[in-house]
């Protein structure tokens, strides 16, 4: 396969977090999509990248490194809800790094009993152990998990309709939790030999154009290194103006899937929703920029 010509997917959750297939199951439906490279960023773990390099990469295809870190809104952007910070070609064996990610795996296992005694409350009959046998033992256990629970159990119909009633931000079943600040989120991707990059903007929902060019920059400031621009809920719109604000200030662009398995069956791996398409060369700049 020439790599230049192929198409790449650079965000990748296994079931090392909130995806459904495994890191090696990842692999293999990327290679049979003849994508060109990967990175599997899982949220707040780096363990789905070490099962897989343990594995083994074929030849025929690229791995990146990469993570999601839940990072807090910077004091002079003030939200509820976590900011989402990839880091791409970190070191795995990172001292920092790693306790770090300890630190936010702790809080997400904290926050589910809490969560569960909430919609116990409603008079929703869901206990630790439906949700464990639903995620398994492998991987960490999250609100989406809970959210296939009350599926199952019939208290809704669908992923969405579960956040939007129940476990979304400012939801009655929300519980926060414990998030890295966002300057200190960046600094660790950094030390780590990594790409701090912000992830999927259209989701963050800002005020206006100017509001979104002005949080950037104050994360470029901070040193953010890139911003995500190809996502399958981005416009082209949105797109070609995310283009203009990493030109505008010297960030790489990178892209991809948001990829879940079947907790996201509408998303598909490296197409998205169908028009999604990454090409190769922001993989060879991110390549040469950690290098």
């Amino acid at each position: 396969m020439d790599c230049n010509n192929g198409n790449i997917d650079l965000h990748i959750h296994s079931t090392a977090s909130d995806g459904t297939l495994t890191p090696v199951e990842i692999l293999a439906m990327a290679r049979s999509l003849k994508l060109a490279a990967i990175a599997i960023t899982d949220h707040d773990t780096i363990d789905g990248a070490k099962e897989l390099l343990a594995n083994g990469i074929p030849s025929d295809i690229q791995f990146l490194t990469g993570v999601e870190i839940s990072a807090s809104w910077p004091s002079n952007f003030p939200r509820t809800g976590s900011l989402h910070i990839l880091g791409y070609g970190i070191k795995l064996n990172d001292h920092l790094l790693n306790q770090t990610l300890d630190a936010l795996q702790k809080a997400r296992k904290n926050r589910n009993p809490q969560i569960i005694k909430r919609l116990n409350s409603f008079g929703l009959d869901i206990s630790m152990d439906d949700i464990i046998q639903e995620a398994g033992t492998d991987g960490q256990i999250g609100r989406p998990h809970i959210a296939q629970v009350m599926i199952k159990k019939g208290f809704a119909a669908s992923i969405n309709e579960v956040f939007e009633a129940y476990l979304g931000t400012g939801r009655p079943a929300y519980v926060d939790k414990y998030r890295v600040e966002c300057s200190r989120a960046i600094e660790i991707i950094c030390a780590s030999g990594g790409i701090p990059v912000l992830a999927h903007p259209v989701l963050m929902q800002m005020e206006s154009r100017e509001h979104l060019e002005k949080f950037v920059v104050t994360l470029t400031e901070m040193g953010l290194k890139g911003i995500e621009v190809y996502y399958p809920e981005h416009t082209p719109e949105n797109t070609a103006f995310y283009q203009t604000i990493a030109k505008k200030n010297g960030l790489m662009m990178t892209g991809g899937s948001d990829f879940h398995g079947s907790l996201k069956p509408t998303i598909k791996m490296g197409s998205g929703k169908g028009s999604l398409s990454v090409p190769y060369s922001l993989f060879e700049k991110l390549i040469s920029a950690i290098q």
